[in-house]
């Protein structure tokens, strides 16, 4: 499968061959929803937590004698059934929300994402994406440029994702600046995340993380 491939003024650079095992696979909805859950479940915090009555601070004293008030007995003011009190089976930390996930089925999902963005022209190849120096305007310049051939690349909050082939620092600080773009190296990304954007822009050579 072949792709169109953009400098980093945003003209055309000629093209890339993508690997058709990755980047021509069939949409299967089944797959893609089952990962991205569970992906999006082992992100998932445990917070909800509440005291039981050994938790609760106070009721150290017995509030009235156990015979003769001609009340029922109690030992502690913090008991589940007084306004106060400890919580009876309320959530605990220990609770934990995260799915096994296959990790054949994990590279499908993404492989069946990256193949819908490369059919939907949603897969941005640069031909290189590289910064001496970590400067804001001039990742702005390269959004600007692809903005020509991709609309909307630059509409709204979190709209493309870069993917670089390895850590470059400045270009990572260029980019996290700007409000509709993410960055990430290419070998982290999941299907999960990939979903979260409408766009991917990656240089060539990241290409090559995905096998």
């Amino acid at each position: 499968m072949k792709i169109t491939v953009y400098n980093t003024l945003g003209k055309e650079a000629g093209t890339a061959d993508l690997p058709d095992g990755i980047f021509a696979l069939p949409w299967n909805a089944d797959l893609v929803w089952q990962i991205a859950t569970s992906q999006e479940a082992n992100m998932r915090g445990t917070y909800a937590k509440t005291k039981d009555r050994a938790e609760v601070r106070g009721g150290g004293k017995k509030p009235w004698r156990q015979k003769g008030t001609g009340r029922a007995r109690h030992g502690s003011i913090r008991s589940p059934l007084w306004k106060g009190g400890g919580s009876t089976h309320g959530p605990l930390t220990v609770k934990s929300y995260k799915k096994k996930i296959n990790k054949k089925m994990a590279r499908k999902a993404l492989y069946t994402v990256l193949s819908a963005k490369a059919r939907d022209n949603e897969l941005v190849v640069l031909d290189l994406l590289k910064m001496d120096i970590p400067k804001t305007k001039k990742a702005a310049e390269i959004f600007s440029g692809l903005a020509t051939h991709f609309k909307d690349i630059t509409a709204s909050k979190s709209r493309a994702l870069v993917l670089l082939p390895h850590m470059d620092v400045n270009a990572k600080r260029a980019v996290r600046n700007l409000p509709y773009a993410a960055v990430d190296e290419a070998r982290n990304l999941t299907a999960w995340q990939a979903l979260q954007h409408k766009y991917l822009v990656l240089p060539k050579e990241a290409i090559a993380s995905f096998t």
